[in-house]
């Protein structure tokens, strides 16, 4: 994580970051970095990754990362050029590390990017939802319950409606069309049918 870029340099969670690999989710323990948000914060990543010589990056993330990379790789030229000025390089080591090469790949489970299929984690993501549904729905049909589930996809409905697609839901909410003003008017006479 981008916390790993402003700390020390290393990205990720450390050297125990291959046990995750068959886990879905973010289990290498990165997350948002408010540090990078910051002209400061950028200039410590760039001051520690070149002190380890590091001129290649693969950014994997949605839209706070791919924006934090893109904005990262447009300031890269001066943020060397100021760290020369304040002492934190050497003139030396900015010319070894002039280029900065950044590869983006879309991990976002909300499947909101243009052009691909997937995005890496959507899949995993509808397949552990299936697995609550599946394990939920024994006990609402055994006691007549009406069971509600919540999944992520913050401003995108995508997990929502294939989730309900997929499971015959007889209600689903998704952002990109919000439900009329008395839907829970409307949710309880249908439920006491």
């Amino acid at each position: 994580g981008r916390d790993g870029q402003t700390d020390t340099g290393v990205a990720g969670g450390g050297p125990s970051t291959h046990v995750g690999v068959p886990q879905g989710g973010t289990v290498i323990g990165s997350a948002r970095c408010q540090d990078f948000r910051t002209r400061e914060g950028r200039l410590k990543a760039a001051r520690n990754l070149v002190k380890r010589g590091i001129t290649n990056l693969c950014v994997i993330g949605g839209d706070g990362s791919l924006t934090g990379a893109d904005t990262f790789r447009a300031e890269w030229s001066s943020l060397l050029a100021e760290l020369v000025k304040v002492g934190g390089i050497t003139a030396e080591e900015a010319k070894k590390s002039s280029y900065l090469n950044i590869v983006g790949m879309v991990g976002s489970i909300d499947n909101d990017f243009c052009g691909t299929d997937m995005t890496i984690g959507t899949d995993s993501a509808l397949h552990r939802i299936m697995e609550i549904v599946d394990a939920i729905t024994t006990t609402a049909q055994s006691h007549q319950r009406t069971f509600v589930l919540e999944v992520m996809g913050r401003h995108c409905g995508y997990l929502a409606l294939i989730t309900a697609l997929a499971c015959g839901a007889d209600w689903v909410f998704i952002p990109e069309s919000p439900p009329e003003d008395d839907w829970e008017d409307h949710l309880c006479r249908r439920l006491t049918e």
